[in-house]
């Protein structure tokens, strides 16, 4: 197997990384993911580690010491890890190196809501476990043949920890913690772009490097012409929907939307985006809050933290749509040199999240998806979740890929989320 060049740890040629390359690539996760617990250990300060709870994020030692258990969990305690996506997630386990890793950081033993009320172990024993588990898998690799089934599992523990590096990130602006990112400023705003009609196929075929369960099978599909916008929808544009009440008009919204927002008028005075302080109607001027910072929103800078309610709300007041996942993902792929540009924000599609399908009628609209050996990541979310393209600013480049499929609640608003439109 070719090795990319070095410089690629964090690009999405991670997928077909070697096992040398890999061990690079795992060793720069955690030193990420360390990193992120310093920064976090020192913004919290005399409050410790005792945050409030924040509904659809977990506590930070919980999202910390999962990172650990997780790798432990499909490598060091794996039998079946050669057997790669074939392996049977249900075969029993080694043990682990600390008796009470799986009470807790398993995910199906600590309910989302249950994990705020645990009493977990200080940040010097979880830092001590991810240092351990690691070393661990480290040795493991080194013992693995360079073969994508054999490298399956490295691979999808160092994606997993990258988006547990995001879920910190995003924690931390929940709380109002300051962490030293680089945040995205303003970009040229281009025309929109005219993607031809095509023939474009969707998913990943086996062989083709790592794969998550959810971009399987791959499948062709005809594409009709349709215009999508070169960027995301920045504060400018979206002031101006403010400006028009948008968030007093309810035919704007789907009537799940409108009973989520009056929801959120009525508990907190929700008229804009999570974390928007001010939305100037005259001024235009959007007052932000960043990682506990108040911060003024340049005009070109992409709307951030929005809700899928919000954004297919603007695209219907706009008299525009929110693009279907497969022509964001065939505009992200054909048309960059066009201006096409994505990776500010997550973006919303129109898309409700399902497995792909082979082609075949179905009652469930699952034919062909097959479920991973890490059976609750994508199926447990199928049909109540809203697919997500591109990544943010806090994604790591490996996850960057265009054929990466995120997901959320539509009412989800934590992540770092803001969406594009496309012609009807």
């Amino acid at each position: 197997m070719q090795e990319p060049l070095v410089s690629h740890v964090d690009s999405t040629s991670m997928r077909q990384a070697g096992r040398d390359l890999l061990s690079l690539a795992l060793m720069d996760a955690r030193n990420h993911t360390l990193h992120l617990a310093t920064q976090l250990e020192a913004s919290l300060g005399a409050k410790a580690w005792l945050v409030p709870p924040q509904p659809g994020l977990a506590p930070p030692l919980w999202t910390l010491g999962q990172v650990g258990w997780f790798q432990e969990w499909w490598i060091a305690r794996n039998l079946q890890r050669h057997r790669g996506a074939k392996a049977d997630p249900t075969t029993l386990r080694l043990a682990s190196i600390d008796p009470q890793a799986d009470h807790w950081f398993k995910p199906v033993s600590n309910a989302p809501e249950g994990r705020w009320a645990l009493t977990l172990p200080e940040l010097g024993a979880i830092k001590t476990y991810l240092l351990d588990t690691l070393e661990a898998t480290l040795e493991l690799l080194e013992k693995t043949p360079d073969e994508d089934a054999a490298l399956y599992f490295f691979r999808l523990a160092l994606f997993h920890e990258d988006m547990q590096g995001e879920a910190l990130i995003t924690l931390a602006q929940a709380l109002d913690l300051p962490l030293g990112l680089t945040l995205p400023g303003p970009a040229p705003t281009r025309a929109p772009i005219l993607v031809p009609a095509t023939r474009w196929t969707m998913g990943i075929a086996a062989g083709a490097g790592f794969v998550f369960d959810n971009e399987q099978p791959a499948f062709e599909l005809h594409l009709p012409e349709f215009e999508i916008d070169a960027q995301a929808v920045c504060w400018a544009q979206f002031v101006e929907f403010v400006d028009d009440d948008g968030y007093d008009r309810e035919d704007l919204w789907t009537a799940q939307g409108w009973k989520w927002l009056q929801g959120k008028a009525a508990a907190e005075g929700r008229r804009g985006p999570r974390y928007v302080d001010q939305i100037g109607v005259a001024s235009g001027a959007v007052m932000q809050t960043r990682f506990g910072k108040p911060m003024r929103m340049l005009g070109t800078q992409a709307a951030t933290h929005l809700t899928w309610f919000e954004a297919d709300a603007w695209a219907r007041w706009a008299g525009r749509r929110l693009p279907a996942e497969v022509e964001w993902e065939a505009a992200a792929h054909t048309a960059a040199s066009r201006g096409f540009r994505f990776g500010d924000v997550w973006e919303w599609t129109g898309s409700s999240f399902r497995g792909y399908q082979t082609g075949q009628s179905g009652a469930n609209g699952q034919d062909g998806f097959k479920a991973g050996p890490w059976a609750d990541y994508s199926q447990p979310n199928f049909n109540t979740h809203k697919v997500l393209r591109g990544g943010s600013f806090a994604t790591r480049a490996r996850l960057k890929s265009a054929k990466f499929r995120h997901f959320g609640l539509p009412e989800s608003d934590e992540m770092f989320c803001g969406f594009r439109t496309c012609a009807f």
